[in-house]
């Protein structure tokens, strides 16, 4: 999906939502245990619940890897089944050097048929060019995240500039804001504005609005530019809205309600 597609589905669904799909066999619902493949019929029922209310889902490929060879099918079920006008992310925080890399991006983008795969930077640049040699497909860079852990190095001074900082000046110099995004984590908005400035015209990916405590309208107010610039991900508070048989119908209440306040928004700012 290119930019201006993105940019399209936003304008059309009134929506810069994304659907982290995170499965734990610990939270969902008992009874779809009984079945064959518990992880991708509860993904199918959220997808279905959800679709018309978000721009992208995010499947966190750890919650897959964890079961095997048959978490490994619910994935690609999962990715397969997903609408087509959709953004799909796989959240796997890859990044290696030389041939490693390559293939980490053809089993996201042609194995597996994703748009976008999250991409750690600290190996540097020969660890994140291979994933922008596939035309068409993103890297999302790990660039300022909401973790607490994240003070240990992300914010770490060195002649007066921030680590993440410097990953988002540098990053720039590998690829366009046509195929580089960068993970921007809500739970840090009085820094989102500094990234902004570093980073105009390039998406963001937002973790952390919901059940980490982040704040939307601060997200917004400091992240956001005149395309949007934004996809901001929400997993738990979503998909966990229920344990029950009605927990496809309580995801679309939440996703449907999220979007009817970023809806707000395009009127504010003339999307």
């Amino acid at each position: 999906m290119t930019k201006a597609e993105l940019i399209q589905q936003i304008r059309l669904k009134k929506s810069f939502l994304c659907v982290g799909l995170d499965p734990d066999l610990e939270k969902i619902p008992p009874h779809l245990l009984e079945t064959e493949d518990p992880i991708f019929e509860f993904n199918k029922a959220i997808i279905d619940a959800t679709k018309d209310f978000c721009v992208a889902y995010k499947p966190n490929t750890a919650f897959y890897e964890c079961h095997g060879v048959k978490g490994w099918k619910s994935l690609e079920k999962t990715i397969n089944y997903l609408p087509k006008d959709c953004f799909i992310i796989a959240d796997a925080k890859r990044g290696d050097i030389g041939n490693t890399s390559s293939y980490y991006a053809q089993t996201f983008y042609e194995t597996l048929p994703c748009d976008a795969v999250t991409v750690t930077p600290y190996m540097g640049s020969d660890s994140v060019k291979p994933f922008l040699d596939f035309k068409g497909k993103w890297v999302i860079l790990l660039a300022l995240t909401s973790n607490q852990g994240s003070l240990d190095f992300q914010f770490t001074d060195s002649d007066g500039t921030k680590l993440y900082e410097k990953v988002l000046k540098k990053a720039q110099e590998w690829g366009t804001d046509e195929q580089l995004m960068f993970v921007v984590g809500a739970t840090r908005a009085e820094e989102i504005a500094k990234v902004r400035a570093l980073a105009p015209n390039n998406f963001f990916l937002v973790p952390g609005v919901g059940a980490q405590g982040g704040s939307l309208d601060e997200v917004v107010n400091y992240g956001a530019n005149e395309e949007c610039g934004l996809l901001v991900n929400s997993s738990r508070g979503i998909i966990y809205a229920s344990r029950g048989e009605d927990f496809a119908m309580a995801a679309k209440n939440e996703a449907f309600k999220i979007q009817s306040q970023m809806e707000l928004y395009f009127k504010r700012f003339n999307w």
